[in-house]
């Protein structure tokens, strides 16, 4: 049966409709051809399909293979567009035809910033160029057309990071099983060293008598393992070996910044990810579910030792035409339950945030966030792009109009000074978010929380 959902794709299998009288009548696959991919190898396209040359199925399940491919192949982050099409047919026999439009993959951009929080900072600086991050980040996406990523940063200046990764997930010939490997070095004049009134307390060399000197130093080298055994599931093992160095000015401002007193740690870490992933968008779902949970060691002895487990789920329903609800449930759990403050970040830290508590932080070794949000689409067009690029002959807009409730809790046993700890969280607000293409979203949250505070935040995404 064509379910209500797939109607708008049952015009890519027209001709087939036309010839069939029921949709439990069976057709065969033919060929598969593809079309566009002018970087991006034909197997790692097939290797999201469901379906291949020799399959038989209904009609029904056609349509709903041609959709859940079209959403797996928007989520490999490779292309802009992608259509799937019956190209014609033979009796019961269809060839499938593949057209695709391939994203840009090279991103070399120069970097130039000033590490003042904004201009009128740096200008009582003089505008100092001794106050400037500058340097070149190159990422390239598809580095050898099999949904591999090399990235590379030379940054310098009043800071340091010098980073070098590449991921193969598809090494091997079934194209189950990957690698990866890279390193890291970023060195800090300015440290986030303790939380002050939920808010992050943060010294700096040159206010303090240690002109020049580099706070924090740290070096990283990783290598990580892929598999990929179905279209759904995603396993990744990583494994990190660490120098941390810092400052004896930090531990005059917080001698728990590390544990037993100590200004430089080495350790391995290693996390084993399983995911689950059955979206109809990655970067802004509205049906479908994401799982992730993540197990983490990091150290082997009492100068570093933490167990992290966490877990991420999202879940997300059509209610009526162009409205939607979604969950988001995020949790931690360190032990053991007393870390350093190296080890303390939980709430207000990446991805793990509540909106209307944007101002602050919240430390703890054990917590839990939920966001709720309705979605109504507002606005749905594009923009014609004069160009005579393949890629890009418009930018897509999608605006929603939200509301939403969120609610977490931080437990921390030992850093309890700050009113936000040990206590139940609770905001909420109203919304609009504007998504385009290479997956990026600004989302504008009016929101308010259980503080009797009030404000207009930006949160700005883009996962490419």
């Amino acid at each position: 049966m064509v379910m209500k959902k797939d109607w708008k794709y049952l015009w890519m299998i027209l001709p087939v409709c036309l010839f069939l009288h029921t949709s439990a009548q069976s057709v065969t696959i033919g060929n598969i051809n593809i079309q566009g991919n002018r970087k991006t190898k034909n197997y790692i396209v097939e290797r999201e399909l469901s379906f291949k040359k020799g399959d038989t199925l209904t009609l029904g399940q056609l349509v709903t293979a041609f959709r859940t491919a079209h959403d797996r192949l928007i989520n490999t982050h490779l292309f802009n567009e992608v259509v799937l099409y019956v190209k014609d047919f033979s009796g019961y026999n269809v060839n499938v035809e593949i057209d695709v439009k391939e994203r840009w993959y090279i991103f070399p951009v120069p970097y130039f910033k000033p590490v003042d929080r904004n201009f009128t900072a740096w200008s009582q600086k003089h505008y100092s160029l001794s106050r400037v991050n500058y340097g070149g980040k190159f990422t390239h996406y598809n580095f050898t057309g099999r949904n591999d990523n090399l990235t590379a940063w030379l940054i310098t200046g009043y800071a340091r990071q010098f980073e070098l990764y590449y991921n193969q997930p598809y090494a091997d010939r079934s194209l189950k099983h990957g690698f990866g490997f890279g390193f890291n070095y970023i060195a800090q004049k300015e440290l986030d060293v303790r939380t002050v009134n939920n808010q992050q307390g943060f010294i700096n060399s040159d206010t303090l008598a240690y002109a020049g000197r580099y706070l924090s130093q740290q070096l990283s080298f990783s290598a990580r393992y892929f598999y990929r055994p179905r279209l759904k599931v995603r396993h990744v093992l990583n494994f990190t070996m660490v120098s941390t160095t810092i400052d004896s000015a930090v531990t005059v401002w917080n001698p728990h910044y590390l544990d037993n007193d100590k200004r430089k740690v080495i350790y391995p870490q290693l996390t084993y990810t399983l995911n689950y992933t059955d979206v109809d968008y990655v970067s802004y779902p509205l049906k479908g579910i994401i799982f992730e949970t993540s197990l983490t060691r990091r150290g082997i002895n009492r100068d570093m030792n933490l167990w992290l487990l966490s877990t991420r789920l999202i879940r997300s329903w059509p209610l009526a035409r162009k409205l939607w609800f979604g969950v988001e449930n995020i949790n931690m759990l360190k032990g053991p339950l007393s870390q350093p403050f190296y080890n303390q970040t939980l709430i207000g830290y990446g991805d793990m945030y509540i909106r209307g508590l944007d101002r602050y932080v919240i430390d703890g070794t054990a917590g839990s966030i939920v966001r709720n949000t309705l979605f109504r689409e507002l606005l749905n067009f594009n923009i014609p792009v004069s160009s005579h690029s393949a890629s890009h002959d418009h930018i897509p807009f999608r605006v929603y109009a939200t509301a939403f409730s969120d609610y977490g809790y931080a437990y921390n046993r030992d850093f309890r000074d700050n009113s936000l700890v040990n206590r139940m969280l609770y905001t909420g607000g109203i919304g609009i978010d504007i998504v385009t293409f290479y997956d990026l979203s600004f989302k504008f949250d009016y929101s308010f929380n259980q503080l009797g505070q009030n404000g207009l935040f930006l949160h700005i995404r883009n996962d490419f």
